[in-house]
């Protein structure tokens, strides 16, 4: 699925993201629509990856089941593979994002020689990959066209982004929510190195909204040969789709002014979707069940979900 165009009974409004269509209904709900479509360096890449939205939107809901005891989340129906139904809430102007070693964005401002990180200092000597003595919070703005731009928990409070109150309860969720998400990947033989999180608030209840956990929005190694790797200075295993961005900056393309996306070979679209599959299953420890279905159905099926909310 690349676009899913459908009109939903009480809909009042439709707003279409990177990768998800969202319509809401009668200004109390949101119904989710996982598309295939993927993006690296905020751009939408030109081609769907088969059955990508069905692996995010199953990751996700299995992960905020697994995390309702920590934090109250948006979900209330799941009706399809890659469509969730949950409560419309006033979403936070910032993501939190949580780093437990040193990758990707992280290492890359460190390589440069800088080592405060959205507010954060980063100690001295440490290597590519390494773990951070505690895990540490580096929030972004939340740009619905463009870059995200890393910013401080002192400037979010002294902007009034969102209240100090609120934002220390972020914090806390945010530390929480990441450090149950290492539990059950290490159960599964992975460490969940970074992730991000959405929160929203209806009254005084914040709520985690969005999805959990996924190779979206995380990146997760191997457990198994984690410390041979770090030893001897060699790459981790790892399964997120950083090996998309790094493909694309193979290929000459990170997203600048100017670059032109490389073309995506038959060939490399159906990586992507078995690496996508391969998360699931090792993330979760079930099988993945392909489902393809039809449009009429599929708009039958929320709209069933719907009337039982």
């Amino acid at each position: 699925m690349l676009e899913s165009n459908i009109k939903l009974p009480g809909q009042t409004a439709f707003y279409k993201g990177k990768v998800r269509d969202v319509y809401t209904i009668e200004d109390k709900l949101m119904v989710m629509v996982v598309s295939d479509r993927i993006s690296a360096f905020d751009v939408v890449l030109p081609r769907p990856i088969p059955y990508k939205g069905q692996v995010l939107n199953q990751v996700a809901a299995i992960m905020l089941e697994a995390t309702r005891d920590i934090v109250p989340n948006w979900v209330k129906s799941i009706p399809l593979p890659n469509v969730t139904i949950g409560l419309k809430c006033e979403t936070f102007a910032v993501e939190m994002v949580v780093r437990g070693n040193l990758t990707g964005h992280a290492w890359r401002t460190y390589k440069s020689g800088e080592r405060v990180l959205c507010g954060v200092t980063m100690p001295e000597d440490m290597k590519e990959n390494d773990f951070f003595p505690t895990p540490i919070i580096t929030p972004t703005t939340k740009a619905h066209e463009g870059h995200d731009e890393d910013i401080s928990r002192e400037e979010i409070i002294a902007q009034g982004i969102v209240s100090k109150e609120d934002y220390e309860q972020l914090e806390k969720y945010t530390l929480a929510l990441f450090e149950r998400g290492k539990e059950m990947a290490a159960k599964r033989g992975l460490i969940l190195v970074d992730t991000k999180y959405e929160f929203g608030k209806i009254g005084d209840t914040i709520y985690v909204i969005d999805e959990i956990h996924t190779p979206d929005s995380s990146r997760y190694f191997y457990a198994e040969g984690y410390e041979e790797n770090q030893q001897a200075g060699k790459q981790q295993k790892q399964l997120s789709k950083e090996f998309v961005r790094e493909w694309l900056m193979a290929n000459g393309f990170q997203g600048k002014d100017g670059q032109q996306v490389p073309a995506m070979t038959d060939e490399f679209v159906n990586s992507v979707s078995e690496r996508y599959i391969e998360l699931f299953e090792n993330i979760t420890g079930q099988q993945f069940v392909k489902e393809d279905v039809a449009t009429a159905d599929a708009v039958s099926r929320i709209a069933a979900a719907l009337k039982g909310l």
